[in-house]
């Protein structure tokens, strides 16, 4: 089975001592690492404040990176500083980041290969806008971006990968696509690895659920075949929240 993943992408919020005090609060509670991998992606400043006091089960991502080595890029932050504060995971392809910065699925595949690089883990994240979905357009529209973003990517590496489905239309609305569909599509993209590369590969990505995730849908979303954690935004900000979503992944 599948170790379970649960990742909190806190996007623009929290100051340095809102953060301290919530891995203080959750550090020493969450579930084995041997059982459930926990994330949290703050912002860029904070990153190695938070990885100082990750302890021994939380571990810290960022939430982008820019797909040069190094350069004129002022604002970005290169895979090569993450590595060396220690920084394990880090969001690629967010919505949010497509949206507002203009992120193309070609930029993706350049940063994933970069991530990798620097023995980073990537969290993938794909989706489909609401009217994709409602024009029967998503698996069209996450196949397009799924190809494109493992371009010249090893067996070895897309078994590290973690993606995440995202539809767009349920990210920060309070709309959540109910388990079937959730389901459907992580197993259609299970599917997809699984043609590009085989079936152990496929068998080995994890795929999480992301839009809207809360403590009370997140537990039927874990009971399906093929979701294997979550990619959470807002409710990951509380800490008893997210340490209930983390109990939640090692009870599935």
């Amino acid at each position: 089975m599948r170790k379970p993943l649960i990742a909190g992408n806190w996007k623009m919020h929290k100051t340095r001592d809102e953060a301290l005090q919530f891995i203080y609060a959750v550090a020493n509670d969450l579930p084995s690492r041997q059982y459930v991998d926990t994330v949290i992606c703050p912002q860029a400043p904070v990153l190695r404040d938070l990885v100082k006091r990750q302890g021994e089960q939380l571990r810290i991502g960022a939430q982008t990176m820019h797909e040069a080595t190094e350069g004129a890029y002022t604002g970005e932050v290169s895979a090569a500083l993450l590595e060396n504060i220690g920084v394990d995971y880090v969001i690629i392809g967010h919505s949010e980041r497509r949206e507002h910065f203009a992120e193309t699925d070609d930029a993706v595949n350049r940063k994933l290969h970069q991530a990798f690089r620097y023995d980073l883990t990537p969290i993938l994240c794909i989706g489909e806008k609401l009217e994709e979905r409602e024009g029967n357009r998503t698996e069209d529209v996450v196949a397009k971006q799924l190809d494109i973003a493992l371009k010249g990517l090893g067996k070895d590496q897309v078994e590290r990968l973690v993606i995440a489905y995202e539809p767009i239309w349920a990210i920060g609305t309070g709309k959540t696509a109910t388990v079937e569909q959730a389901e459907e599509t992580i197993a259609f993209i299970r599917r997809r690895v699984k043609e590009t590369y085989d079936e152990a590969v496929s068998e080995q990505v994890r795929i999480l659920y992301g839009g809207s995730v809360n403590p009370e849908n997140l537990p039927a979303m874990l009971k399906t075949a093929n979701i294997d954690g979550a990619l959470i935004g807002g409710a990951s900000l509380n800490a008893k929240d997210f340490l209930t979503m983390a109990d939640a992944a090692l009870k599935r």
